[in-house]
């Protein structure tokens, strides 16, 4: 299926190849997904703004779902008003159009199966992602059919990436890189942080991403993840940052650090201690070693300098829509590095936060978002 399909003539840039192969493994006659990152990464398509919620929304009326069935044509089902985007950018032939208030969706989806011939198979599903109201629907329309959870199977597909999808995430790092270098050196003491995030968003969107989200504090602030506030930046604050630029659905997804004036000797050194650790981390993503192993190396790395490594996390896979996804880098994974990864690297303690993406190779891993230096924490004089 990987090539050029649809009225288009749009590129499959998924990994179909492993998605038909795990389909076997688990005797799947189709798969059917409803969530954000596996429509985007089978659809081809970044919805945005209002089209974009009714991918979050487990009991949207709205919502869309894509049927890829092992043989044949994949089916996307969309509503009304997602059907005019989707007909421009996915690289899905078929589409099922239906009025969301006058119509189920899951109607609409069963009808599908029907006449692919697979209501009476063994039949995938991202269930994480669908409401109850709509699996019991489904279960009562095609009682022959097999309904299983494919949500794991789906996320290892995923996580292989594709020549192609590695290209997209470059497209989205540069752009956010490009971002940071610019605003970086506007930043001035008293503006307010939600004036410099707005900046970053403003400047991603300007850059061709079709949407950006993160966040941006000072060291003083003890509230992260809360929203920019009004909180004052001063001459000294350490500013701290962990952004997602969406290109194409692929996002550039970095955390830079800055200081506003001249670092102090103690902020110097921190740093420097701090981005020792990160760059011994990143010379460990190899495949064959586990999530769990780079989590501990982190965690003992962090305790030999006497610092406590607290975060949940030291790093993820990354993929369409949604940045975070499996494998997570965390205490206990045993899920091992594999070629073809891409990686979000983020060993992160305080404010010291800094974070790329990795391609896992045969051999050492491939930076790609080199294009900021953080060796150097960047000062803004």
């Amino acid at each position: 299926m990987n090539g050029l399909i649809g009225r288009n003539g749009k590129r499959v840039i998924a990994n179909v190849e492993r998605l038909h192969r795990l389909m076997d493994r688990e005797g799947l006659a189709a798969v059917v997904v409803r969530g954000g990152q596996n429509v985007t990464y089978l659809a081809g398509i970044a919805f945005h703004g209002t089209l974009a919620r009714h991918l979050d929304l487990a009991g949207s009326r709205r919502g869309v779902a894509v049927i890829w069935p092992r043989q044949g044509a994949p089916v996307f089902v969309v509503e009304t008003t997602a059907s005019g985007a989707a007909a421009r950018y996915s690289w899905i032939e078929r589409l099922e159009v239906y009025d969301g208030y006058h119509e189920s969706l899951f109607g609409r989806v069963s009808a599908a199966l029907q006449d692919l011939g697979v209501a009476s198979r063994r039949v995938g599903f991202d269930k994480n992602f669908i409401g109850a109201g709509f699996w019991e629907e489904m279960a009562r329309s095609l009682p022959n059919m097999t309904m299983c959870d494919s949500s794991e199977l789906l996320d290892e597909v995923r996580w292989i990436k594709t020549d192609a999808e590695v290209s997209a995430f470059r497209l989205g790092a540069e752009a956010l890189d490009s971002v940071f270098a610019t605003v970086f050196p506007t930043v001035r003491s008293g503006e307010r942080e939600r004036e410099v995030h707005g900046r970053i968003i403003g400047g991603c969107l300007a850059a061709g991403a079709e949407f950006a989200h993160g966040i941006f504090n000072s060291h003083r602030n003890p509230v992260i993840y809360c929203g920019e506030s009004d909180f004052e930046l001063k001459s000294g604050d350490i500013l701290r940052t962990d952004y997602l630029a969406y290109v194409h659905g692929y996002p550039g997804h970095q955390s830079r650090n800055a200081v506003l004036g001249r670092p102090s000797e103690q902020q110097a050194g921190d740093y420097e201690k701090y981005r020792s650790i990160y760059a011994a981390t990143s010379e460990r993503l190899r495949a064959g070693v586990t999530a769990g192993e780079l989590y501990e190396f982190v965690f003992d790395a962090f305790s030999r300098i006497g610092w406590e490594y607290k975060a949940g996390l030291v790093g993820h896979s990354v993929g369409a829509w949604w940045h975070q996804q499996e494998p997570i880098f965390c205490r206990g994974s045993r899920v091992a590095l594999e070629t073809g990864m891409v990686i979000a690297l983020e060993p992160f303690i305080d404010h010291w936060h800094c974070q790329d993406l990795f391609l896992i190779t045969e051999g050492a891993p491939e930076l790609l978002s080199p294009e900021f230096d953080t060796t150097q924490m960047f000062v803004i004089e």
